[in-house]
């Protein structure tokens, strides 16, 4: 049994493939779409964040969608790209670097979103049943919740177990990682989690 995949691609490709993922991450897609549609600089609304919640506090849904999907689209496309080229192990390295990308984007002086949506993009190309499984997990928790930050810790804290449970196991290194990355990103709301005054889904 083992938790991280066999690594067998020469550490030069590996090396390239995980700077392109980087800078595939990197694109700070909610800041661009808010730009291009005349919704301002999305870091001075709402959270400041970049991702696709923050993008929602615009009120324009196309573009929060359109953020969601292109955030999640950068770590999938990092992965099969990388899986093409390589294999398992340029692939899992591909989605880490992708998803660092998205968290400490070069262009925006390393300061970039919490990596929910390029989280769950990423395991829906390594494993698609995990994926899948964290995203169920995320929607049962806002339904019961209402609150998008405890849905993504909850989603993300899951991946683990479900590379556990159904495997591969092979991916429980990378899920543990990704994991610890975006309680980490979510310090912030977790302390407003602690003290109840964390804000609900449309407030």
């Amino acid at each position: 049994m083992t938790f991280l995949p066999v690594i067998d691609t020469a550490p030069l490709v590996l090396t390239m493939i995980a700077l392109a993922s980087y800078l595939l991450g990197s694109v700070p897609f909610g800041l661009v779409i808010t730009r291009l549609l005349g919704l301002g600089d999305l870091r001075a609304i709402g959270s400041g964040n970049i991702g696709a919640t923050n993008v929602l506090r615009t009120g324009n849904k196309a573009a929060a969608a359109a953020t969601l999907l292109l955030d999640a689209g950068k770590g999938a496309i990092a992965v099969l790209i990388a899986r093409t080229i390589a294999g398992e192990d340029a692939a899992q390295l591909a989605g880490f670097a992708a998803f660092l990308g998205h968290l400490y984007p070069i262009w925006l002086g390393f300061k970039g979103g919490k990596g929910v949506a390029t989280f769950l993009g990423t395991l829906l190309a390594l494993a698609w049943p995990i994926g899948l499984l964290c995203c169920a997990t995320w929607l049962v928790t806002v339904a019961l919740t209402r609150i998008s930050s405890a849905s993504a810790l909850v989603a993300s804290a899951s991946a683990a177990l479900w590379c556990w449970i159904i495997g591969p196991q092979s991916l429980i290194i990378l899920a543990l990682a990704l994991t610890a990355l975006v309680w980490l990103r979510h310090a912030s709301n977790i302390k407003r989690l602690l003290a109840g005054n964390e804000p609900r889904v449309g407030k």
